[in-house]
This record gives C-alpha cells, structure tokens and sequence, in this order.
C-alpha cells in the first residue's frame, strides 16, 4: 500500500523560504512520477510541479517556475519541494502525489493514484 506522508508546510513571510518534504513508502517508485499539487480555498487542485523518479526530468507550473525547485533523493525515498520568494498567493494546502504511470502526463492531477493528506504553507505579506 502506498503512503505519501509530508511535512515541511508552516507559516512565512512573503520572500521567504519553505522545503516541504514528501516520504514515500510501499511501492518500488522507480517507474512513477512525483507531484506537488496546491489548493486554496474556494479554487481548485492545481499542479505545481513534478519529478520523473527515474530520469529525474522536472516539470513546472508556469507560476513557480524560477522560485521552486523539485527533487528526490532515491536512498531516502523521499521528494523534495524548495520555494524560494514566496508570494502570498502561494498560500494554499500543498499534496504531494504519486502516479505510477510516468509515461503519461505527470501535470495533470487526474493520472494521479496517490495522495497524501496534506500541508499548510501560508505566505503572510
């Protein structure tokens, strides 16, 4: 059974910095992709951005590209979110996401299998 647990979310002024974490276990991971994905309230679930686990290939929403970097670290299984220059409009719930398909798109929320329960990052101004 796969599990994606984060942590790293909290509260920060804006221009500030945060590294969520996301701690994978259950699965072998080398064939899945990796995503982050953020929700603020009253909007929908929108990508943020993804890692293919095996060839470490990264994509970015247009919003955070720049500012957030994605990564994994294959010993610890775990995946890596930096954000850098936070904006308040940033504030949302982040969800780290697991699909197992990587050759499909790994922007989209709906090839997305797994998710774990969340993390609050607020961007204060």
């Amino acid at each position: 059974q796969v599990q994606l647990v984060e942590s790293g979310g909290g509260l920060v002024q804006a221009g500030g910095s945060l590294r969520l974490s996301c701690a994978a276990s259950g699965r072998t991971f080398s064939r899945y992709a990796m995503g982050w994905f953020r929700q603020a309230p009253g909007k929908e679930r929108e990508f943020v951005a993804a890692v293919i686990w095996r060839t470490g290939r990264t994509y970015y929403a247009d919003s955070v590209k720049g500012r957030f970097t994605i990564s994994r670290d294959n010993a610890k299984n775990t995946v890596y979110l930096q954000m850098n220059s936070l904006k308040t409009e940033d504030t949302a719930v982040y969800y780290c996401a697991a699909n197992p398909r990587d050759f499909t798109d790994s922007t989209t929320r709906y090839n997305y299998e797994y998710w774990g329960q969340g993390t609050q990052v607020t961007v204060s101004s």
